[in-house]
């Protein structure tokens, strides 16, 4: 659903609704907002790499690079947005979890400073499971590829 004067193209979702949609929390949640949401088809999610970041003093200290799997994490995460999005899925009892992932390429390193525009579009959707095809993009250049599938879980016992 779009707010009024919204079209497919410019839905945002900002940080709050990041929060209500996705479990992940800091230092572990890798996505600050989306944008161009199109249901059950794309979204980009933004994500702003800063020298404060928990890993840039063990990954390189001298040279500080977000690990590799961040970024795919990263994209993950995007994904789980546009299917929480499109499917409304409810975070209390329900979590989507990373199934696979093929096909990774690494093309240019994230610092400090820099900006991830991950743009991830649906290749198939079936049910709950949902498999994606994720680019991420710094400054226009690709700097990271991934296929990957996430799928829609209940969960048993919620932790308190």
């Amino acid at each position: 659903m779009t707010e009024a004067g919204d079209t497919e193209a410019n839905v945002t979702i900002d940080y709050a609704e990041v929060m209500r949609r996705l479990p992940h929390r800091y230092p572990f949640l890798l996505v600050d907002k989306a944008e161009a949401f199109v249901p059950g088809t794309s979204v980009t999610g933004i994500k702003n790499v800063t020298h404060n970041e928990p890993f840039f003093p063990g990954h390189f200290p001298i040279d500080p690079v977000m690990p590799g799997v961040l970024i795919v994490e990263a994209m993950a995460q995007t994904g789980a947005l546009l299917m929480s999005k499109t499917m409304d899925v409810a975070v209390a009892d329900k979590v989507i979890m990373f199934m696979s992932i093929d096909g990774v390429r690494f093309r240019k390193p994230a610092r400090p400073g820099d900006q991830l525009h991950m743009n991830v579009m649906v290749t198939r959707a079936r049910g709950d499971a949902y498999k994606f095809r994720g680019e991420t993009f710094i400054d226009g250049k690709l700097a990271a590829e991934a296929e990957f599938m996430a799928m829609v879980v209940t969960v048993d016992q919620p932790a308190s």
